[in-house]
């Protein structure tokens, strides 16, 4: 346990942004997982808007440093793939 005030300044600081970080990843989940539920029941109205809604939160998290620039392209790319996949069967 640390014994010193900044180190135990420290602990909480990195607590608390845990705790932001993991709030931030969860609420890319979600808006990631609107997109996959919309693309595995076939509906393709709102798809648009979940998609671009995901894209933004998941570029976001890239700004704030949860995910790596390559990790969130390749799920962007990942959903655009099956997007455009799931619009031409239509």
């Amino acid at each position: 346990m640390a014994s010193h005030e900044s180190a135990k300044k420290s602990i909480r600081k990195t607590q608390r942004q845990r705790n932001v970080n993991i709030s931030r990843i969860n609420r890319i989940r979600t808006f990631v997982k609107k997109v996959e539920t919309l693309i595995a029941d076939g509906k393709t109205d709102g798809l648009q808007e979940a998609f671009s809604k995901a894209q933004s939160e998941l570029m976001r998290g890239v700004t704030k440093g949860v995910l790596h620039k390559g990790n969130a392209s390749r799920k962007i790319s990942r959903m655009a793939w099956k997007i455009k996949r799931l619009s031409a069967e239509d």
